[in-house]
């Protein structure tokens, strides 16, 4: 899986939680505070990844996937392995 898939992955799965979500998202943002996700909405967000991509994502590296970017790189060095 490549960068652009995992990025659109990510934003797939996100619109499902935060339909305002969109593809204007700033990568370098924090999602929280872009689309106002709460702790629930994040665990969705892991939990809809996880199912999607098979990679476990322990709540200890929750804030490495902060922001879109941050996302795309954890997964992608996860789904190599």
């Amino acid at each position: 899986m490549n960068d652009d898939e995992i990025r659109a992955l990510v934003l797939r799965e996100l619109a499902k939680i935060a339909p305002e979500a969109s593809a204007e998202i700033d990568p370098e943002v924090d999602l929280r505070e872009q689309i106002d996700l709460d702790s629930m909405d994040i665990l969705n967000l892991m939990i809809a990844i996880h199912e999607r991509t098979g990679v476990d994502i322990p709540e200890a590296d929750y804030p490495k996937l902060v922001t879109l970017s941050g996302s795309v790189a954890y997964l992608r060095e996860r789904i190599k392995a």
